[in-house]
């Protein structure tokens, strides 16, 4: 298989034949969303209106390099907030005709392949406890081939870990029962009880998957001592990947992806000239590609593939968002929610303080993205700062990486004409005027900040103009203080270029 690039997404849904999914006026679509924090279930119209919506918070566990998940909570919470999604319905739950489901792209684990019972936690993408897997290989094949910076978030490095350091995958090994791979493609199977396969979007982000032939590749494999006959079969994103049983009803999983793909439709087809920006638990920025290869310090990303074509993104990425909030409220043992309560007002304060005040935070919660890549840097402030003003230094960290980023795409596309936020963090009006003020562009931010549901329900229901929320408008605005920090955070960053 080689699929065909594609930046016009008109012609690319057009030549997928999304317009055959097109449903009656009634028909409703159930968007499931895994992330970081917890599983989200969205209900949507086929004119984009979000009609039901339930959520519940899942342990994510985290001890030095190691951030893991347990996969059983994360499949009850997720038939848990489907069926409460579903119960909200009341009768117009026949109307269902399909359900997508996305999920956190680079997570992994293993699994017995009789009984699909998990043999190791799910392994975070923030997870870097297999970094030493990395180390003699072709560093350079393995970019040529899958688009991506080789670096310990991604999965084949801890497939390998997991192979030498757990029993019970060894003895799975062993027994000939042992199956590995993303966590999308698991929670799919397990919640409808079908096959286990994996889109190509989870796939892309474990190393052993080739950016140019759409399959895991067999060189990758054995470079890592990776069996291909442990990986499941990769398939295309609409595929199909069984049914949920909701009650009585019999809902198709039509759609598996990854949640920074998804969030990209939440306001309809992607288009060239934007600027796209998911603020979750981590923070991406991505500009759609005809072809990979583009910036040999950002990623090549799959947005979607279907039928022998794809569209492709160029992507840089920010390890530590929602996650470098989290950090800094377990820092100052204080509650994660109050922290954000406060945030606006505390935004305010600082605005007004002189600039020498306002502290600079290095930003390497989870380690450092694009385009440093630097797994193992140390989060630290510049000086002495109180809680509120720490907190503002954290978010002017992740606007500082996202612009950074945006120059680095800047130097091999044109610029763009706008920005276009979705994700938790994007509720932050703060965040989004000081991107606007540093990057002198416009940020819009969609109605709902789910966008990774808001573009399932987009995938499932072929789109239409129902879709092309007006956003809120943040036009930009001088702040002569904040381009200072900035050029005072480019110096404080050692790795930054002068």
């Amino acid at each position: 298989m080689n699929p065909q690039g594609c930046t016009n997404s008109s012609d690319f849904f057009c030549s997928r034949g999304i317009s055959d999914m097109t449903a009656a006026d009634k028909a409703l679509w159930l968007a499931l969303d895994q992330g970081g924090h917890g599983s989200r279930a969205l209900v949507f119209d086929a004119a984009g209106r979000k009609r039901a919506e339930a959520a519940e918070a899942v342990q994510t566990c985290r001890k030095g390099d190691r951030v893991e998940l347990d996969a059983d909570e994360l499949v009850r919470s997720l038939q848990s907030v489907a069926e409460a999604a579903c119960a909200q319905l009341g009768d117009e739950s026949r109307h269902l005709q399909g359900a997508g489901l996305a999920t956190q792209r680079s997570n992994i684990l293993c699994w017995r392949h009789s009984d699909d019972k998990p043999l190791s936690p799910v392994l975070s993408w923030q997870d870097r406890r297999a970094e030493k897997w990395l180390a003699g290989l072709d560093h350079q094949t393995i970019r040529e081939k899958t688009g991506l910076v080789p670096n310990p978030h991604y999965g084949a490095s801890k497939m390998a870990w997991c192979l030498e350091n757990l029993p019970e995958v060894q003895q799975a090994n062993e027994q000939e029962d042992l199956r590995m791979g993303p966590m999308a493609g698991y929670l799919a199977g397990r919640l409808s009880g079908s096959d286990i396969l994996s889109d190509p979007v989870s796939a892309s982000r474990t190393l052993l998957w080739n950016i140019h032939d759409g399959d895991w590749d067999p060189a990758l494999c054995q470079m890592f001592g990776i069996s291909e006959k442990h990986l499941p079969l990769c398939v295309d994103s609409d595929h199909g990947f069984g049914s949920l049983i909701l009650g009585t009803h019999r809902i198709p999983l039509n759609i598996l992806t990854g949640d920074a793909a998804a969030a990209l439709f939440a306001s309809g087809q992607p288009q060239p000239e934007t600027a796209y920006i998911v603020l979750g638990t981590g923070a991406f920025v991505q500009r759609l590609v005809e072809h990979p290869g583009a910036h040999p310090r950002l990623l090549d990303s799959i947005l979607w593939q279907s039928k022998g074509q794809r569209m492709l993104t160029l992507e840089g990425t920010v390890n530590g968002a929602g996650s470098a909030f989290s950090w800094l409220a377990d820092t100052h043992k204080v509650d994660e929610n109050t922290l954000f309560e406060n945030l606006p007002q505390w935004l305010e304060d600082v605005q007004q303080a002189p600039i020498h005040q306002t502290p600079l935070f290095l930003n390497a919660v989870s380690g450092i993205g694009s385009p440093f890549w630097q797994a193992h840097a140390q989060s630290r402030f510049d000086r002495q700062a109180t809680l509120p003003e720490q907190a503002v230094a954290v978010l002017e960290s992740v606007v500082f990486l996202l612009w950074l980023n945006m120059q680095q795409m800047a130097e091999v596309l044109p610029a763009p004409r706008s920005i276009r936020v979705s994700g938790g963090l994007s509720h932050l009006d703060g965040l989004c005027r000081k991107l606007a003020a540093l990057s002198s562009l416009p940020v819009q931010r969609d109605q709902e900040s789910e966008g990774s549901a808001r573009g399932l329900g987009f995938l499932l229901s072929g789109g239409g103009s129902g879709w092309q929320s007006e956003p809120t408008v943040f036009e930009p605005e001088v702040d002569q203080a904040l381009t200072q920090r900035w050029q005072n955070w480019l110096r404080f960053v050692s790795w930054a270029p002068e």
